[in-house]
């Protein structure tokens, strides 16, 4: 099987932009892929954080990933940080990185914006950090949101450049496209996020939901209850291809333009179905509560193949690069 690897941050709280945006794609990908999943907390310590939450946010992030289907029978979740090879790696590419590339970087140019006070080396490197993460187990694919599509370019560069001088050893990763498109927040207008304070959390009851749902911006241009409206120009539309069945999204999309139905009966209809949909994966989550040390029993066991796999393709690293003691 040819070999997958993606990461998310240890955000904590998982919203259903993650949700639709990358950890479907990621279940569904381990029927036909070796697929070796990370969280990826040296990335996340690139921004100003709290370093006593940290744990709780991994273990978190991680308990939402496993109830959504990632189980370790099906994958390999670990913890970025449990293997050192991770950071071994990128000091290695970083000697093969202009810093002219990763100043051209429009993620960093981005977050320098968003974290003026903070513009550190770490948020530079990123992306070459991300290279090492990827092809530390010599992942054929990388399936990533288009905003992340120039660091897998730059990944593939820095795979050239390595082979190149010293051999043969990293394959050219390819980005897997998800078909999933970007998930606006509940304001939109913007990417749904935390920050944003636009999103959906995974784990958020009923009642809160519908309560997010209920005051979400649809067609702005729809005032009135008998206004037809424009289900290509509504979020909340969008939202009920991912979770209403093709026969209600069509029928939605009839009485949204001919204004048979009104925004908030659009909306509880999402809501049922969101339910209907979120409510299983909320029911295995507190189980893995009332379960933690399953959690980290899979986490533990995700290092432990990454660290061997790390392991021995940092040793064909030091080999070719003349790095191995000779005997």
């Amino acid at each position: 099987m040819k070999r997958i690897f993606s990461g998310i941050q240890p955000t904590g709280e998982i919203h259903i932009g993650n949700y639709l945006g990358a950890i479907q794609n990621w279940v569904k990908l381990t029927e036909t892929y070796d697929c070796i999943y990370c969280i990826v907390d040296y990335h996340a310590i690139s921004i100003e954080y709290e370093p006593l939450l940290m744990q709780q946010r991994i273990l978190d992030t991680a308990l939402i990933n496993i109830a959504c289907g990632l189980t370790r029978d099906r994958c390999t979740l670990f913890v970025q940080s449990h293997v050192p090879e991770h950071t071994e790696l990128a000091w290695v590419f970083n000697c093969l990185t202009p810093i002219g590339d990763l100043e051209r970087m429009t993620q960093f140019k981005q977050k320098a914006k968003q974290h003026r006070k903070n513009v550190n080396l770490g948020l530079l490197d990123y992306p070459v950090l991300q290279a090492a993460d990827i092809l530390i187990y010599k992942a054929g694919y990388v399936p990533v949101g288009k905003d992340q599509y120039q660091h897998v370019e730059l990944t593939r560069e820095i795979a050239r450049r390595f082979n190149s001088r010293f051999g043969q050893v990293f394959p050219e990763s390819a980005v897997l496209e998800s078909k999933t498109p970007k998930i606006l927040g509940l304001d939109g207008k913007h990417k749904m996020s935390k920050s944003m304070n636009n999103y959906i959390g995974m784990l958020e009851s009923p009642e809160t939901i519908w309560e997010k749902l209920r005051t979400a911006v649809t067609d702005v241009n729809r005032v009135r209850r008998h206004d037809p409206g424009n289900p290509r120009k509504c979020n909340v539309y969008s939202l009920h291809r991912a979770f209403s069945s093709a026969q209600e999204v069509r029928q939605i999309g009839r009485d949204c333009r001919s204004a048979a139905i009104g925004c908030i009966d659009c909306k509880k209809i999402l809501w049922k179905n969101m339910m209907a949909h979120l409510g299983p994966i909320q029911e295995r989550a507190r189980e893995l509560q009332s379960n933690i040390g399953s959690v980290k029993q899979t986490l533990a066991e995700g290092a432990d193949r990454c660290r061997e796999i790390a392991a021995t393709v940092m040793g064909e690293v030091r080999d070719r690069m003349g790095l191995t003691p000779s005997t």
